[in-house]
């Protein structure tokens, strides 16, 4: 390793939209030539994607041991979000908190350069404090969603459900980017959710803000200017877009098998992805009603489909008959699939899913028509983003949250076909060129993030 290489540990929570980032940011900057020494438990670090052999050298998987807890109140085995239903996630909280120790004794004995974290592991401000090191704050949040949540403490009335259906006084953003009703009482009960580890989400984030050298975004000046600058109205210190970190045309070649041989087979740009990923937990009622918005769409489709929580099998996941009656014109795959090569595919048109920064992203990239239908955190707002951008259809939704199928089908048919929604069409195939545009985010926005880590 060169003297002069620039070392930099990350600590991403255990949530894979947090630790998917965060990973691509270390293969980013590896390929810059940044040492990472990337942190997570073992059952985490084997799940991510394969790192890129000729980067191996440049990055360390460091597998920290999970703290355990008593079996009935985290179970065994359990590192991620996504192993364990909502009301267990405070406890992997706690377990989580447990590496403080551990986690100090690595960064004392590396002393890297740099530190970057999420929100969760507040105890890294005491660490960097007593240590005397340099944390920064990557938020795996769009800017958008940030700009209307605003710094922590920066809001003039105490926050509330109430204040989370407007937009805040700061911005003059457009009136629809705000939670509706249902949604912001259920993202404001989230953030105040009492929990086992006795230090709320508003509180870690505070923290880590406040101890931070400077604040990262995956984003770009091309995408989300006005919300960049407004953020950084808001702040005294460096907001810094990274780029999108697109994966690489290159990275999704050669992957073979049934879903691509029946792909092959489609018209271009005819079939619909359909994937809500692993944190999304749905009930029965709108995996059903999904199912039955996409029957009556009568369009190709692709559905990736884990089998939820509340079904005993497979065949209990999805409506009686749904698969027999759709056969001629779409497949379900249940459990995994490389889900990037099939949005790389040629016959994808259209993405119906729930607007998670990273799959807005993922879409994007390939200039897919986007039909959004949020249901927790950020996503309702990155939902109404890319609407103002017009960049997506939203999904309608009654005032208590729920949808009907037939809203399910107007909207995939509006985004894939309907003259109506042509522009939406236009404009993501234009916004692939910025969001697919690796050069510009590895050549232009990380090499100006690593000569910040350098100055």
């Amino acid at each position: 390793m060169a003297e002069n290489t620039i070392h930099v540990v990350m600590i991403p929570w255990s949530a894979f939209g947090h630790l998917i980032p965060f990973f691509q940011l270390s293969i980013a900057l590896a390929k810059a030539g940044v040492h990472v020494s990337f942190l997570s438990t073992p059952k985490n670090i084997q799940r991510l994607p394969k790192l890129p052999s000729t980067l191996a050298h440049l990055i360390d998987l460091v597998q920290l041991p999970m703290p355990q807890l008593d079996k009935e109140l985290l179970p065994e085995g359990v590192e991620a979000t996504v192993d364990i239903p909502f009301e267990k996630i405070q406890y992997l909280k706690l377990a989580y908190d447990k590496l403080q120790h551990v986690v100090k004794q690595l960064v004392a004995n590396q002393l890297p350069d740099w530190i970057i974290c999420d929100f969760f592991p507040h105890w890294m401000t005491d660490i960097v404090q007593e240590l005397q090191l340099k944390l920064i704050f990557f938020s795996v949040y769009s800017a958008s969603a940030m700009a209307f949540l605003g710094p922590p403490g920066t809001r003039k009335a105490p926050l509330s459900p109430e204040s989370l259906t407007v937009p805040p006084e700061w911005v003059t953003f457009p009136s629809s980017v705000a939670f509706q009703r249902h949604e912001a009482s259920a993202f404001y009960a989230n953030l105040y959710q009492e929990n086992a580890s006795g230090v709320g989400d508003l509180e870690r984030l505070a923290k880590v803000f406040s101890a931070s050298k400077a604040i990262l975004f995956r984003s770009c000046y091309e995408i989300e200017a006005e919300y960049l600058n407004a953020f950084q109205k808001l702040v005294g210190k460096p907001v810094i877009p990274i780029g999108l970190l697109p994966v690489e045309r290159g990275i999704v070649d050669g992957f073979r098998g049934e879903i691509f041989e029946w792909l092959d087979r489609q018209a271009c740009k005819s079939v619909l992805f359909v994937g809500f990923g692993s944190e999304c937990k749905l009930s029965k009622d709108e995996v059903f009603e999904i199912a039955y918005g996409v029957e009556e769409s009568e369009l190709p489709f692709l559905w990736a489909l884990r089998k939820p929580s509340w079904a005993s099998n497979d065949e209990d996941s999805l409506p009686f008959g749904f698969i027999e009656r759709t056969s001629k014109r779409g497949i379900v795959c249940m459990g995994w699939i490389p889900q990037q090569e099939v949005l790389a595919h040629p016959c994808i048109g259209g993405s119906l899913f729930h607007s998670g920064w990273g799959s807005v992203i993922e879409t994007l990239q390939f200039g897919h028509a986007l039909v959004v239908l949020p249901f927790i955190a950020d996503q309702p707002l990155n939902a109404r983003f890319l609407v103002n951008k017009g960049l997506a259809i939203e999904v309608k939704r009654n005032e208590d949250g729920s949808f009907t199928r037939s809203d399910i089908a107007t909207s995939i048919k509006q985004a894939m076909v309907l003259e109506e929604g042509k522009n939406i069409r236009v404009n993501t195939r234009e916004a692939a060129t910025i969001v697919g545009n690796v050069k510009l985010h590895q050549d232009h926005y990380i090499a100006a993030f690593v000569q910040f880590l350098k100055k």
